[in-house]
């Protein structure tokens, strides 16, 4: 993310509804005018008529609040499209795709970009926006110029993702953008101190409506009000491996586990620490409890948490990667569970070093539908983010995937299966018939019997 003092690229990630348009579409372009005489404004969305929405409302801000900013309307242009300003100033605006030529502009505004669904879903529409980026709208701004993009993220690979990906060929560096994503139901290290699960603008947004949201179909909700688009289909774990079940469903008898896969930082940016807890059912289904651990911490927060789920779970075997106990908080977890009289058995792996093959078995498991999620968790969303993102060794996040190796790979072995017992045919002497070779071959054998076993020297 850019320095947001210095920064003349900015990406607007908020949820439909939350106001976006309104404050960077309607009311900024008035603003921007009267503190830079002369600017020129290119405005451009999905729609020619919304775009020319926009343009109508700043107009008409600019009609009531003439004195506040300093400046008028000029009386020979006034559309709603395109309007001129007595300072110098200069609004335009187009539908994205739409031929722009002949208008430079020192600020570039596009909102909402992708009108549907349908379009987000479509190479083409999607291939074609990027063109219109590349050889419209980018070569219209002028030197030092600055952009501005506001969207709801609908697909992986819309213009947003195109922007922020180190592997095209963009125009604008990745690093340069400063991207202000807001999702509808507050993350961990929210940007505004939000605690996790919290809705946003909860004066606006009712709590009928929030549930609304959580109805919504998980990849909806996922990427036009979480703005973290997940793939239709997923990659590595595929969506319909992802079970859920519900409270009440959960078995009363489980043998249980646990798995550990520690990122000991308190930075904000840094990795997370994940213990998942799991239980297996008499017929070998794998059950993700719901009080998953995931958070970034430090090491007191990180043991206080790993000691109350050994209390609280009790699990048969606690697995955890080579090194992290041995090394580093063995001593410390040892005598804090000593301390306070919790006893548990920790075991550490030596996992491959590819991410993508130690996950292997509990992919397996979840390709055969043997294991379950409790959907109704708070931190579900991002685990069902991370897991359908999850690709191998190049995820940008994979703590609760981690873990969920671990776990996998350690339930695997502790489920044998029963060898089975193949009974030896019962011999049926009526069903039996002698056939010439075997009386001849009987007959052979019963005189050699006969015969002494010396017959002279």
């Amino acid at each position: 993310m850019a320095d947001s003092k210095t920064s003349r690229y900015i990406i607007l990630l908020l949820p439909p509804g939350s106001a976006k348009s309104t404050y960077t579409s309607a009311t900024f372009p008035p603003w921007y005018l009267g503190r830079c005489p002369g600017a020129a404004i290119l405005a451009c969305s999905y729609a020619h008529t919304l775009a020319e929405q926009f343009g109508r409302r700043g107009r008409n801000l600019v009609n009531v609040y003439h004195q506040v900013l300093g400046y008028r309307l000029r009386a020979d242009s006034k559309s709603a499209g395109e309007w001129e300003t007595s300072n110098g100033g200069l609004y335009f605006c187009a539908g994205v795709g739409a031929g722009i030529a002949g208008h430079r502009a020192d600020l570039g505004l596009i909102d909402d970009p992708l009108g549907s669904q349908e379009d987000a879903d479509s190479q083409l529409m999607r291939d074609k926006q990027w063109e219109w980026f590349l050889g419209d709208f980018y070569p219209r701004l002028k030197p030092n110029a600055s952009v501005i993009v506001i969207a709801n993220r609908r697909h992986e690979d819309d213009l947003i993702g195109r922007l922020l990906s180190n592997e095209r060929n963009n125009p604008i560096p990745t690093e340069r953008w400063e991207v202000i994503r807001l999702p509808f139901f507050a993350e961990e290290n929210d940007l505004l101190g939000r605690a996790v699960g919290e809705r946003l603008w909860p004066e606006w947004f009712t709590a009928e409506m929030a549930d609304a949201v959580n109805k919504l179909p998980p990849r909806t909700r996922s990427g036009l009000y979480q703005q973290n688009p997940s793939p239709e289909e997923g990659d590595y774990f595929k969506r319909e491996w992802l079970v859920g079940y519900c409270l009440e469903e959960l078995p009363k008898e489980l043998k249980v586990y646990a798995a550990c896969d520690f990122a000991v930082s308190e930075e904000r940016d840094a990795n997370r620490t994940c213990f998942v807890p799991g239980g297996i059912d008499a017929d070998g289904c794998l059950w993700i409890l719901p009080d998953v651990w995931w958070k970034s911490a430090g090491p007191k927060e990180v043991l206080d948490n790993l000691v109350a789920l050994i209390e609280r779970r009790e699990p048969i075997i606690t697995w955890a990667e080579k090194g992290h106990i041995s090394k580093s908080l063995g001593p410390f977890l040892k005598d804090q569970m000593l301390a306070e009289k919790v006893y548990g058995y920790i075991e550490e792996v030596t996992p491959a070093r590819a991410k993508d093959v130690r996950a292997r078995s509990i992919q397996g498991m979840m390709a055969v539908g043997r294991v379950r999620f409790p959907k109704f968790a708070s931190w579900w969303p991002a685990a069902e983010d991370e897991l359908l993102h999850f690709h191998g060794n190049g995820s940008k996040s994979d703590d609760l995937v981690d873990a969920l190796a671990h776990l996998g790979m350690g339930v695997y072995s502790m489920i044998r299966g029963k060898r089975v017992k193949v009974a030896k045919p019962e011999f049926n002497v009526n069903a039996w018939q002698p056939t010439m070779r075997w009386i001849k071959d009987s007959d052979k054998r019963i005189k050699a019997r006969s015969l002494p076993r010396y017959q002279g020297r």
